[in-house]
């Protein structure tokens, strides 16, 4: 009989680049090996995507429980049922943010826990409806802050001027904001920049559930590829980088995996989660 091990509690999965492939979707590899430790193992996302944005792959993985959201600024269900961690952006420094790019015709989107907002319709917004499966609502930013607490800002870049546009704007805020560059399969080529309050990140959002769920670090694995799953992987008991992920993020892992294409995931959690009985 095929069972999960029982040294580790809890596995925590990127989504981007991790969990799915260059086709946005969970392959067939991955899917049966997490159901066969579903059951004896806690497992939960761990993404810079909104709520919205993740849904679907909870949904069709059966997750119950908290997951890590919009690079560890909220911790809770999918259904918002249930929240035990948030840190969201103050909202003087949201209103600076939508002064200052408003001046330099820079485009921003701004989230809440259960909303995405954007002022007009553009390329980035069509990939968040057509990828992310999350529609926007269109609205003047002038009062949004104080009707809304907003916990990301996002920018997307695919072309020099949009590097520029971001650049301008990690200049003003760098030391009021936290700057993540996030890159999925599906768009080579395309930094999705998640903006979020100071401090925050995955692995202080992994201590946070950690405290929840009374399962001390050294029973947690947690597996990625992205700049933005260093914290996440160094917070874990065993890190695991992906065969994709960038050199930084392999030296800080305790083990690297094969890349997402070969179903890097599947393979880490026959190696160290599954034993026969």
């Amino acid at each position: 009989m095929i069972l999960p091990s029982n040294k580790y509690k809890l596995l925590v999965i990127d989504i981007d680049g991790t969990l799915i492939n260059n086709n946005g979707s969970i392959s067939a590899d991955n899917q049966k090996a997490l159901t066969k430790i579903n059951k004896g193992i806690k497992i939960c996302l761990s993404t810079g995507r909104a709520i919205a944005a993740s849904r679907k792959f909870i949904e069709q993985l059966g997750l119950e429980g908290h997951h890590i959201f919009f690079d560890g600024a909220l911790v809770g269900t999918s259904d918002l049922s249930s929240e035990i961690y948030r840190k969201a952006i103050d909202q003087g420094t949201i209103k600076q943010v939508i002064d200052f790019s408003r001046d330099r015709g820079i485009e921003i989107d701004l989230y809440s826990a259960s909303r995405y907002f954007i002022e007009r319709e553009s390329w980035s917004s069509d990939i968040h409806s057509r990828f992310f499966d999350i529609e926007p609502t269109i609205c003047d930013f002038t009062n949004l802050w104080k009707s809304e607490t907003i916990i990301k800002i996002g920018m997307v870049t695919n072309n020099q001027e949009d590097t520029s546009r971001v650049s301008v704007i990690h200049c003003r805020f760098n030391s009021s904001l936290h700057f993540s560059y996030v890159r999925t399969p599906s768009f080579p080529g395309v930094d999705f920049v998640n903006i979020v309050a100071p401090g925050v990140s995955k692995g202080k959002a992994l201590i946070a559930l950690a405290s929840h769920l009374s399962i001390k670090s050294e029973e947690i694995i947690a597996i990625g590829d992205g700049l933005n799953d260093i914290p996440l992987l160094s917070s874990a008991g065993l890190g695991i980088a992906m065969g994709n992920a960038p050199n930084s993020v392999k030296e800080v892992a305790d083990e690297v995996t094969l890349d997402v294409e070969h179903n890097g995931l599947a393979a880490a959690i026959e190696k160290f989660l599954v034993r026969i009985s």
